[in-house]
């Protein structure tokens, strides 16, 4: 275990390496001067040159061939080299410490994923399995039917519909944030997850207020992959039941309950743990667009101000965090297996 678990991590350098190499370079090729965005159209010449140095845009994106000074100099090697210190720069727009920032959006999109994936998980499982049990029934076909359309249908347009009907028509839930203006203006997180922060202060006010604000932002980010956790769920158990061992239980005469969920269920989670895995990475990393929608203040919409900004820390430094946390989660489901299936061995 050991020895796997130190292979996988040294495989994750040239991973992270290439993103940070794909990350630099597509920046760069965003039409837009980050000085010009900075200083305005009405700036001088001399005035945005002089933000460049100061920012070190003027010098060359990789090596530098001028002999003025190292060959290493440039504009890639100086982000590699606070990105190994644990450095992810200052902010070009509001001068602060990009980690300062990160530690201030990214629970808020922790908090919204987390409910995503309980939702698509609880769900999506319990109709895969259900389908895979009543194979050919409406009840399946229904569920897969449902599960195509979730596949399908854009995030932001469900999420403005979701709005409409339950914020506006209907009244029952609030349009957008986290918590109400009146709560936020007294309220001390502790953590940054206003749900546990609302406990942990002695406030259940304050985390039903959490709960009411995070339900309608959660089901919409929560449709993909409910769909892609509910249709793997099923084909992993259909797969299951018709094996040799499952007749041999029936056969002695264990409830079906046992059969499902002891036999059956537990043998069939290994493909579903790895999807809920990736889904995971993937909400943490995609859920700008029900950020935007509901004007959610996590990591998406952070990282798409300084898309829009040209502010490069931000965007480089946010979306490096986002892919470690993503090979990361996928180490640890890869190390869930040995707890899921004793046979397996690393």
């Amino acid at each position: 275990m050991g020895a796997y678990v130190i292979r996988r991590i040294l495989g994750l350098i040239p991973v992270l390496f290439g993103i940070s190499l794909l990350v630099f370079l597509l920046l760069r090729f965003i039409p837009g001067d980050p000085a010009t965005i900075i200083l305005g159209e009405r700036s001088t010449p001399q005035q945005r040159e002089q933000l460049r140095e100061q920012l070190g845009l003027n010098k060359p994106l990789f090596f530098n061939f001028s002999g003025e000074s190292s060959i290493f100099d440039s504009q890639y090697f100086a982000f590699m080299g606070r990105l190994l210190r644990g450095d992810l720069g200052t902010s070009v727009l509001r001068r602060t410490s990009v980690s300062t920032e990160l530690r201030q959006f990214f629970p808020a999109t922790v908090e919204l994923s987390l409910a995503a994936l309980l939702l698509a998980t609880g769900i999506g499982v319990s109709a895969g399995v259900v389908a895979a049990i009543r194979r050919g029934s409406i009840f399946d076909a229904g569920s897969m039917f449902v599960a195509l359309i979730g596949v399908s249908m854009p995030i932001f347009w469900l999420g403005l519909m979701l709005q409409y009907l339950f914020a506006v028509w209907l009244g029952w839930l609030p349009i957008s944030q986290r918590l109400d203006q009146d709560l936020v203006r007294g309220f001390e997180p502790i953590t940054g997850l206003y749900v546990l922060d609302g406990l942990l202060r002695g406030r259940p006010d304050v985390s039903w207020n959490a709960i009411q604000h995070l339900i309608l932002p959660a089901v919409a980010l929560s449709t993909v992959p409910l769909a892609i956790i509910g249709r793997m769920t099923r084909s992993a158990m259909l797969e299951v039941l018709s094996q040799d061992y499952i007749r041999t239980a029936r056969a002695k005469g264990l409830r079906d309950q046992v059969v499902t969920v002891r036999h059956a269920l537990r043998n069939a989670l290994l493909p579903v743990i790895t999807v809920i895995g990736l889904q995971l990475g993937l909400l943490l990393a995609g859920a700008i667009l029900t950020e935007t929608v509901f004007s959610w203040p996590g990591i998406g919409t952070w990282i798409l101000a300084g898309i829009l900004g040209r502010d490069y820390p931000i965007v480089q430094g946010g979306i490096m965090f986002v892919a470690f946390v993503f090979v990361l989660v996928n180490l640890l489901v890869d190390l869930s297996y040995a707890v899921i299936d004793p046979r397996i061995r690393y």
